[in-house]
């Protein structure tokens, strides 16, 4: 069973029970998942393209590049170079993603136990940093020279933190008190 259909048989009637809502609408649900890494550190274009390559594999789409909107001599970086890629996954790439990401991704991450609960916001969207790439299946561990570090935040049309928190336990998602 998909997440999609673990939301809707299981999760959506539970909640409606827990909180007593009358209608299916009142639920909270999952809107997207943006999914964000910086290549601050990486100079050459060939490990950017690398690392777009990557995000791609892993999200099932091709990722937005985006630029800096102002020099900063510190960083070394100049208006309009490409210092990050993001990419917004909606609908069925969207739970797959999670899928993938809370039953393979993040049990295989070095030292995991467990979401906290203090990454859910007050306006009950999920951010959780993921160390290294290389936790998700599509990455074949050989041919991997740059390895980097993901965003991903999940965003959530809940009215309070607390209807959140209960919509992500009741998805498996893996967080502790």
């Amino acid at each position: 069973m998909n997440l999609r259909e673990i939301y809707e048989k299981a999760a959506r009637p539970e909640m409606m029970k827990r909180f007593g809502w009358s209608s299916p609408l009142a639920v909270p649900r999952i809107l997207k998942v943006v999914v964000n890494t910086g290549t601050g550190r990486v100079r050459e274009d060939k490990e950017r393209e690398v690392i777009e390559k990557h995000l791609a594999l892993i999200t099932g789409q091709k990722p937005s590049p985006r630029p800096a909107k102002k020099s900063i001599a510190a960083f070394k970086t100049r208006q309009g170079m490409i210092i990050g890629f993001v990419t917004t996954l909606r609908g069925k790439r969207m739970y797959d993603f999670l899928s993938r990401l809370v039953e393979v991704a993040l049990p295989r991450t070095r030292d995991f136990r467990g979401i906290p609960e203090s990454s859910v916001d007050s306006s009950g969207n999920l951010t959780l940093g993921v160390r290294e790439h290389m936790v998700f299946p599509e990455i074949v561990g050989e041919d991997v020279r740059t390895i980097f570090g993901l965003e991903v935040t999940v965003v959530t049309n809940a009215k309070r933190r607390e209807e959140a928190v209960e919509l992500f336990k009741l998805l498996g998602f893996p967080l502790k008190a």
